[in-house]
C-alpha cells in the first residue's frame, strides 16, 4: 500500500531525510520512531504532500503521488490520505459536528449523506454527545477524538498521525493508544504514525522504522527491534528499559571492560562495544572480578521487579532484578556483567555478531 523509494529531502546544505526506502502492505500500522530532529516529521510531511521531495518517489497503492526526481507531487487533497495534526487544528468557530462535516462539504457531499457519515464516525469514537459543543468547551482528549473523526470521515486509504498524543497527560495517552488501535482494526486503513515515544511504537505498530539523523537505522517488527537491534543506537533507543552498551578493548592478554580488566568472551574482529540486556545484569554489595563500581542513581518498581540504574559519570547501566539493593541513592553499588554479551557492535555502532 505504501512504497517509499530513495526518498531525500534537503533544506539548502542540510539533508533532513537521506535516501530512505521502505514498503508496507495494505492495513499496516507503520510507526516512524526517533528523537527530535531526526527527520521523521519531514518524512510524514512529504507523505502528506506538504513538502516536495528533493529526490526519490512515494507511491500509495501503486500510484506515484510524489516524484522528487521530476519535481512533481500530487495535490494533498487528491492523495486519498488524511493527516491528524499534533495540535488538533480544529476550527474554533465550528462545533464538533461542524468540524467533522467540513471536509465532507468541501468534497461536495450532500447534506444528508455528510450528516450520516458524521454520525457514523462520531459513533466509532464515542463522541456523539459532543456534537453541539465547541473546541474550547471540550477536553484535550475529546478534541483529539474530534480531530481523528474529521480525518477518517472522508475514508482515506492512508492515515497520517503527527505525534497526536504528545499534548495529553500520561493516563489519557494510554487510553488513546488503545482507542487508536481499536479504530485502526475497525477501519483497516494503512496508518503512518510519528512519535519519539518508543512505548507507543512497541505497543501499536506492525512495522517500525527507527530513524536517526535522516536515515533508517532499522526497519522491522517491534519484536525484531527488541530481540535483534541492528545498531547500538537502536539497542539503546528501543526497549523498556533499553539495552546497556559497554566499551570493550584489548588489554594485553585480556580485555578491558569500561574501566576494569575482566573475563569476557573474546569479541569478534572490529568489535568495540558489547550489549547487555538489563535483565542479565546483577547488583552485588561487594566488588567481584566481573563487577563495575558505580553510584546508585535511580530505583523504580516495574511489574513486581526492581529497575536499578547506576552511573560512574561516563557510563550509565540499568539492571532489572528481583530484589532492590541494600544501598541507598548516591551510595556505591557493584554492577555485575555476564561473561557472554548478547551481541557486539563495531566502532561505528553497527552490529557485527549475533
Amino acid at each position: 500500500m505504501l512504497d517509499i523509494r530513495n526518498l531525500t529531502k534537503s533544506f539548502g546544505a542540510f539533508t533532513a531525510v537521506n535516501n530512505i526506502s521502505l514498503s508496507v502492505p495494505d492495513g499496516s500500522f507503520l510507526v516512524l520512531l526517533g528523537p527530535s530532529g531526526c527527520g521523521k516529521t519531514t518524512l510524514l510531511r512529504m507523505l502528506a504532500g506538504l513538502e516536495q521531495p528533493t529526490a526519490g518517489q512515494i507511491a500509495f497503492d501503486g500510484v506515484t503521488v510524489s516524484d522528487g526526481d521530476r519535481n512533481w507531487s500530487a495535490d494533498p487533497a487528491k492523495r486519498n490520505s488524511g493527516l491528524v495534526f499534533q495540535s488538533y487544528a480544529l476550527w474554533p468557530h465550528m462545533t464538533a459536528r461542524g468540524n467533522i462535516e467540513w471536509p465532507l462539504k468541501v468534497a461536495g457531499m450532500g447534506k444528508v449523506e455528510r450528516r450520516a457519515r458524521a454520525d457514523e464516525v462520531m459513533g466509532l469514537l464515542s463522541i456523539g454527545e459532543l456534537e453541539a459543543r465547541y473546541p474550547n468547551e471540550i477536553s484535550g482528549g475529546q478534541q483529539q477524538r474530534v480531530a481523528i473523526a474529521r480525518t477518517i470521515a472522508t475514508r482515506p486509504g492512508v492515515l497520517l498521525f503527527d505525534e497526536p498524543l504528545s499534548n495529553l497527560d500520561a493516563k489519557l495517552r494510554v487510553e488513546m493508544r488503545s482507542e487508536l488501535m481499536r479504530l485502526h482494526r475497525k477501519i483497516g486503513a494503512t496508518s503512518v504514525y510519528v512519535t519519539h515515544d518508543q512505548i507507543e511504537a512497541m505497543t501499536m505498530a506492525t512495522h517500525v522504522a527507527v530513524i536517526n539523523k535522516g536515515v533508517i537505522e532499522q526497519f522491522g517488527s517491534p519484536e525484531e527491534l527488541v530481540r535483534s537491534p541492528a545498531s547500538a543506537f537502536v539497542a539503546t533507543f528501543v526497549g523498556t528499559p533499553p539495552n546497556n552498551i559497554v566499551p570493550v578493548i584489548k588489554n594485553g592478554a585480556g580485555y578491558k571492560v569500561h574501566t576494569r580488566v575482566m573475563e569476557i568472551a573474546a569479541p569478534p574482529d572490529q568489535a568495540q562495544f558489547a550489549m547487555f540486556p538489563p535483565e542479565r545484569l546483577a547488583i552485588r554489595d561487594e566488588a567481584t572480578a566481573s563487577t563495575l563500581p558505580m553510584e546508585l542513581v535511580e530505583l523504580s518498581v516495574i511489574a513486581g521487579r526492581t529497575m536499578v540504574t547506576a552511573s560512574d559519570g561516563t557510563l550509565r547501566l540499568t539492571a532489572i532484578v528481583d530484589n532492590a539493593p541494600k544501598a541507598h541513592l548516591a551510595e556505591r553499588v557493584h554492577m555485575e556483567l555476564p561473561r557472554d554479551p548478547a551481541c557486539w557492535f563495531d566502532a561505528g555502532g553497527r552490529r557485527i555478531s549475533a
